[in-house]
């Protein structure tokens, strides 16, 4: 049994070790005090306010996002849409000024839906109606401004020059408590999240809760370098992970939302698969470096440059493609109508093309699911079919070999399904059942293939070894 000295002791030991560093010189912890003092000022408490909803205003929402399964992974801070008939609710939310002519910024889930947004100043002691200059979901960034001049502004910082590892407050709201600083570290940077392919998330463990999303991480020179957005999360409070958008990404929007009301975003009309090791061999590219294009729109503006479907994107504008969620990323920031150039890996060589940039749509588009039937013949350990010319059609296609049977050998990851439609055989096209065994006759056995598979409404390339 531990006895209370030895306790005492190793609790002094502790101490000391983690006031020295790996080189064994003396370190001191962190003294958030400081930081607290210069930055809270300008951190905001925002109330939002919905008014009562009546039967024809509809109270099925609250029930259907209930429903939502990612609600149990990124739950969004704010209270839920009242129930039919309910009496006003109210969100909290926090923010922090950036002008001190009364511009913050929040998230805009804080403002969004709600009809009435009132901002609490740290002193506690004066609070503005607030004006929503504008709200870009998609970034979840929302611009706020109240009539008020001489207000304490947030210091902003770089969140390029952060690492993991690097400690971090968050200064919020939560739960409404005004005011309240957390710390903790960069757990790490660029974070995809689902449906959130225009943000590279910065990822910590600092404590925030509902009441803090809107509000500020600071490095320990009291800088903004993110607003705090997201939690993962299976109860709706703090697990040990949180995320925030990059302040160059907040600002960037509030720009745009100050001075044309809404954002701009670059799009091609590309839909792109990651390049797994295994695809990499097959394309005989060195490394898994890019982004495969699976599907292009047809007459959109990657259709009208030349590119093909099979194409590796590993460069835009001159800077590589390391990861594919950097490519949506960079194509967004580039300016509609403005001329980009982007190098692509096709049948053993690059290709630099130039392409002219298209324009986000404000409303997304839906797509009709379609279903593909199943018959008979065999290659590769599978058994296939040709299309019928109503099925290709109906896919939008000139030829296919449709999967009957599930495949005996395939690569790691993805395998083929039966409903699979195989339209291309590494960055090749085929027109006719002949063409399809000479692309793959061309192989050897042991070799990797990269079948370009149609499935619904998606494609993607499934690697296939030879046997």
């Amino acid at each position: 049994m531990l006895t209370m000295e030895r306790i005492v002791f190793g609790f002094i030991l502790f101490l000391t070790l983690i006031s020295y560093d790996a080189q064994g010189q003396t370190r001191d912890l962190p003294d958030f005090k400081s930081l607290m003092r210069t930055a809270g000022p300008a951190v905001v408490n925002v109330i939002s306010t919905r008014k009562a909803q009546t039967a024809a205003a509809g109270g099925s929402g609250a029930s259907q996002r209930e429903q939502d399964p990612m609600l149990e992974f990124f739950r969004r801070f704010m209270p839920d849409a009242p129930e039919r008939g309910a009496p006003p609710r109210a969100g909290l939310g926090s923010g922090f000024i950036i002008r001190e002519d009364g511009y913050i910024l929040t998230n805009a889930h804080v403002v969004a839906d709600f009809d009435d947004v009132n901002v609490r100043l740290a002193d506690a002691k004066r609070e503005f109606k607030a004006k929503v200059v504008g709200i870009d979901k998609r970034s979840d960034i929302a611009l706020l401004k109240v009539e008020a001049h001489g207000l304490p502004t947030a210091k902003l910082g770089n969140s390029a020059k952060l690492e993991p590892g690097d400690w971090v407050a968050a200064i919020g709201s939560p739960f409404g408590f005004a005011n309240t600083i957390t710390a903790g570290i960069i757990s790490a940077k660029g974070r995809s999240l689902p449906d959130e392919m225009y943000v590279p998330f910065i990822q910590t463990d600092v404590a925030v809760n509902p009441g803090n999303s809107g509000g500020p991480l600071l490095n320990l020179q009291g800088e903004v370098i993110g607003v705090n957005s997201l939690i993962y999360s299976g109860t709706g409070g703090y697990m040990g992970v949180s995320f925030a958008i990059p302040i160059e990404v907040a600002l960037d929007v509030s720009r745009q939302l100050m001075s044309e009301g809404k954002v701009t975003r670059g799009r091609i009309g590309i839909a792109i698969q990651p390049v797994t090791k295994e695809l990499a061999r097959s394309f005989g590219l060195a490394d898994p470096t890019g982004a495969i294009v699976i599907n292009l729109e047809k007459g959109g503006p990657a259709d009208r440059a030349g590119l093909k479907i099979g194409d590796v994107v590993l460069e835009w504008n001159g800077e590589a493609i390391d990861e594919p969620s950097e490519l949506p990323r960079r194509v967004a920031a580039t300016k509609p109508g403005g001329l980009a150039h982007v190098t692509v890996w096709r049948e053993g060589k690059k290709q630099t093309l130039p392409l002219r940039v298209g324009e986000v749509p404000q409303e997304a588009i839906g797509t009709v699911r379609q279903e593909l039937p199943k018959q008979e013949t065999a290659e590769l350990g599978m058994s296939m079919r040709e299309l019928t010319p109503a099925e290709r059609k109906v896919i939008g296609v000139d030829y296919g070999l449709v999967v009957v049977d599930i495949a005996e050998r395939s690569g790691p990851g993805n395998t083929i399904l039966p409903g699979d439609v195989i339209v291309g055989v590494n960055q090749r096209p085929f027109k006719n059942r002949e063409e399809f065994e000479s692309l793959v006759g061309s192989h050897k056995k042991g070799e990797m293939v990269a079948l370009l598979v149609r499935r619904g409404e998606i494609s993607l390339y499934v690697p296939v070894e030879i046997g």
